[in-house]
């Protein structure tokens, strides 16, 4: 098993001043955004894009989809918290929103 280093508050805190609309979760080890799309058709080929590219990164958001809302989560479960990996899915997410 690969050990990723978890981010420093500072690190974490800069990333999350470049992705708006994340926030940091209640315990401080993940990030989250909820997005809305017009209908459920675009929610779904949302996830189809960042599954795609989760899949190539081999980090995986944890989400939850009801109709036209998304809500992801990103951790890093072995950094323990929050790493590089997550902030890049977080920047590709953003791009493909």
């Amino acid at each position: 098993m690969t050990t990723v280093p978890r981010l420093t508050d500072a690190e974490r805190d800069a990333a999350l001043s470049s992705l708006p609309g994340w926030v940091l979760r209640a315990d401080g080890l993940a990030i989250c955004k909820t997005f809305r799309f017009g209908d459920f058709a675009e929610a779904f080929g949302f996830m189809t894009r960042i599954a795609i590219q989760a899949e190539k990164a081999d980090h995986h958001p944890e989400w939850f989809n009801v109709y036209n809302r998304v809500e992801i989560t990103l951790t890093t479960h072995d950094a323990g918290g929050l790493s590089t990996r997550d902030v890049a899915l977080a920047r590709a997410i953003e791009q493909a929103a």
